[in-house]
């Protein structure tokens, strides 16, 4: 597992010790990228199950300016800040250890938008139509900004969930990746 593009291009990353859990491939994230970017001029990330925090240092790689790194297993948080200090990306990064439900709280009490928002949860605990919710109602998303759900390629997404619409779906064998945006009349 590497960073695939940007200022650290190629720098590996480890991974998550154990099979909890699943990292994206360098090829999907890639191809994720490719799509929403390739490349950023500043803005906040938030790598909501961030695992081994490779989505997030990918676009701070890419030119994001902050990332908000959270996963709730101890053992992703300390290879996450590994991979950080790795990168050299300590200063522009929050790591939290806490379920996506209360770091979306957390975020919506700070009052803060987000410009990309990953969200990649556990295939078989698919909790992404509410969170998506969530990010809707509490109009989390900048204007401008993207959401990407990673999921398995037997889960189907609605084509619009909340102020949100679908704007792209791409399949890369049993993994499925859609893209978000604000319906143009939600602005």
């Amino acid at each position: 597992m590497r960073v695939v593009s940007g200022n650290v291009k190629g720098r590996m990353l480890k991974a998550v010790p154990g099979m909890t859990t699943r990292p994206t491939t360098d090829k999907v994230k890639e191809a994720i990228f490719n799509i929403i970017g390739p490349y950023f001029n500043g803005g906040l990330a938030l790598d909501l199950f961030a695992g081994s925090g490779g989505l997030g240092i990918e676009a701070l790689s890419r030119g994001m300016d902050k990332a908000i790194f959270v996963d709730r297993d101890g053992k992703a948080i300390q290879t996450i800040k590994s991979n950080l200090e790795s990168c050299q990306f300590e200063s522009q990064a929050e790591v939290y250890r806490n379920d996506a439900e209360r770091a979306l709280k957390a975020i919506i009490k700070r009052e803060v938008q987000v410009d990309l928002i990953l969200l990649d949860p556990p295939y078989k605990a698919q909790k992404l139509k509410a969170l998506i919710e969530t990010i809707s109602e509490h109009r989390l998303l900048s204007e401008t900004g993207v959401i990407v759900a990673e999921h398995s390629n037997d889960v189907t997404l609605p084509n619009e969930i909340g102020l949100f619409e679908r704007v792209k779906e791409e399949t890369y064998g049993v993994i499925a990746v859609c893209i978000y945006k604000y319906k143009q009349s939600s602005l």
